[in-house]
């Protein structure tokens, strides 16, 4: 079995005292990262050379792009600034590293919209392996 380092390991409070401001922070990147969207395929439609090119050359080659890329970059730095990993931004994936028992680290993992951390899954796994939290409403792990 692999060993991961982490830089903090959370309590389930600790995980869920940071949701409102993960909640804010996923609709700042979600947005930004639409606008990004939008942008490249405007790019992509204009240019119509532009469509034979990876994406990180197409940001490379239009300044405009370079600063909306870099400003998804920073919103989901600042997310990760707080411990937890994002793991899907369209979903709004937030895995928390967690101590299921004593030398067992998993991951709780929390969704966009949910109220609360309400799920676990294995470090190796993925949202699909998500195991609810004892107590946990099941209908928001559908």
């Amino acid at each position: 079995m692999p060993n991961y380092q982490f830089d903090k390991i959370f309590s389930l409070a600790e995980a869920n005292e940071l949701i409102p401001r993960l909640e804010i922070a996923i609709r700042q990147l979600q947005s930004k990262t639409g606008e990004l969207r939008r942008s490249i395929a405007e790019v992509v439609k204009l240019d119509p050379a532009a469509r034979q090119l990876p994406l990180p050359q197409i940001i490379e080659r239009y300044p405009q792009l370079r600063e909306s890329a870099n400003q998804v970059a920073q919103a989901a730095e600042k997310i990760e600034t707080y411990g937890c990993l994002l793991k899907d931004i369209d979903q709004g994936l937030v895995d928390f590293p967690w101590e299921i028992e004593e030398d067992r680290i998993v991951f709780l993992c929390w969704q966009f919209g949910e109220p609360a951390v309400i799920a676990w899954h294995p470090v190796e796994a993925g949202f699909a392996q998500r195991q609810p939290l004892p107590g946990a409403p099941k209908h928001y792990l559908n």
